[in-house]
């Protein structure tokens, strides 16, 4: 297999979360200008599917490794879980109310604003100390464990469902599946 490179260096999973950060954020830039409530509807769908690929694949392979490998890892993971709490809380509105209702922008730019600070912490904390102290090899292994979650991974908001990776790597696939179908079976968008 051919690793896609970086620089100097083979794509990590840090490199692919900063593309899903930079992708998730431009989903939610266009709704804001989107004039059509079908438009804002198709972006919002594929912006919850992506929000929800990316958060369960973080949650199965890359908190693990900030609980073992990064100097107060469990507490920094305890604070991302509940970021992600308030964020699939957002997306389930997102998800309820009509894309013409004046609401649907408004839940919108809420969203833009958590995702925004989540990404922020993520990106200038936790990032530099995953290089800082797990090996660039298992870094690219977890890339690619990451990239198959989200192929995996639920597409819609399930609120009362733990944010654990025995959960997610035992019923989560089963949740996508189901997901998937929906989507398929309704036309909503998520790619």
């Amino acid at each position: 297999m051919t690793e896609t490179r970086t620089g100097d260096r083979a794509t990590d999973v840090i490199d692919i979360l900063t593309t899903d950060h930079r992708e998730m954020l431009e989903l939610l830039a266009q709704i804001q200008v989107a004039g059509d409530p079908d438009t804002r509807r198709d972006l919002a769908d594929t912006v919850i599917a992506e929000v929800m690929r990316h958060a369960v694949a973080e949650e199965m392979y890359v908190y693990p490794e900030i609980e073992e490998h990064v100097p107060d890892g469990a507490a920094e993971v305890e604070h991302d879980k509940q970021e992600h709490d308030g964020i699939v809380q957002l997306i389930k509105q997102l998800e309820d109310v009509d894309a013409a209702d004046p609401r649907f922008l408004a839940v919108t730019s809420e969203l833009q604003a958590q995702l925004s600070h989540h990404i922020a912490d993520e990106e200038a904390d936790q990032f530099p100390q995953l290089r800082a102290h797990i090996p660039a090899d298992t870094l690219v292994t977890m890339g690619r464990k990451v990239e198959a979650a989200k192929k995996l991974a639920p597409t819609r908001p399930h609120p009362h469902a733990p944010h654990s990776e025995l959960f997610h790597k035992t019923i989560g696939p089963g949740v996508g599946m189901v997901d998937r179908l929906r989507d398929k079976l309704s036309g909503r968008s998520t790619d």
